[in-house]
């Protein structure tokens, strides 16, 4: 555990470095949020509620949910298929450690960064400028962290999958760009999963998708609360284990892969 602590504690010290690139990220990210906000008003200027959610309801699941997309990284990751395609990866296949275990600590400590120099940032915008309906509970704080931790394995799971695929394809980066894509809009972060049609909200909400975006933010909210709380966090940990166990039993795949064609 000490190794991946390490890894980890590395990944949150390598985006420390990129400040500016941070500072850009950050304006780019409340630009992006005040346009889906105005969005969000124009969509609640003829009703008061849509699918449970009133206007200030609507508006901080928004802002939330925007101060998450770097943590959960829904877009634009392709690290570990850049190491299949420049062949680096035989290296990190090669050294004394777990192999998912590495890029999952790795993942914690940029998602870390973050949350401190991205999310707090983000939601103090959103505080100043609309006023958000902040956790009435101290616990509530805990179980949005514990949740938030849970949707970034998943997630991870999700992008380390898509990026897996580089073993067996000679160009990955368009499966990840439209499996990023669908991520987005099922997982209830363009909006929530309540806007849907009836028939829908039932499907989306079981799919490992809605505890990246929807589950967080609903416990941000407060609309999941004693038993509903206690059974999507245990929904959300069951599609992490699953998920996690499928990229492990996929690597060791392409690690049987790599070893037949390089002898």
């Amino acid at each position: 555990m000490r190794l991946y602590w390490e890894v980890a504690r590395r990944a949150y010290q390598r985006q420390l470095a990129y400040r500016t690139a941070n500072l850009a990220g950050l304006i780019t990210n409340a630009v992006f949020g005040y346009l889906r906000a105005a969005v969000m008003l124009a969509l609640y200027a003829t009703q008061d509620t849509i699918g449970g959610y009133d206007r200030r309801d609507a508006i901080t699941y928004l802002w939330v949910t925007q101060a998450s997309v770097m943590v959960i990284a829904l877009w634009g990751w392709y690290e570990v298929e850049q190491t299949i395609r420049t062949g680096d990866v035989v290296s990190d296949l090669a050294r004394p450690f777990n192999y998912l275990g590495y890029w999952l600590a790795r993942d914690f400590g940029r998602a870390l960064y973050f949350l401190l120099f991205r999310g707090s940032a983000i939601c103090l915008v959103a505080q100043l400028s609309f006023g958000l309906r902040w956790p009435t509970s101290p616990l509530t704080y805990l179980a949005f962290a514990l949740s938030l931790a849970i949707g970034v394995a998943i997630s991870f799971a999700c992008r380390f999958l898509m990026n897996l695929t580089a073993f067996w394809t000679t160009e990955a980066r368009g499966t990840i760009l439209i499996g990023g894509s669908l991520i987005t809009f099922l997982s209830g972060f363009l909006v929530p999963l309540s806007f849907f049609p009836d028939w829908a909200r039932a499907p989306l909400a079981a799919l490992p998708f809605a505890s990246i975006v929807q589950v967080p933010t609903d416990v941000f909210l407060e609309r999941l609360t004693g038993p509903a709380l206690l059974a999507a966090l245990a929904l959300q940990l069951a599609w992490a284990v699953a998920l996690l166990l499928l990229c492990q039993l996929t690597v060791g795949a392409a690690t049987r892969r790599v070893l037949v064609q390089g002898g």
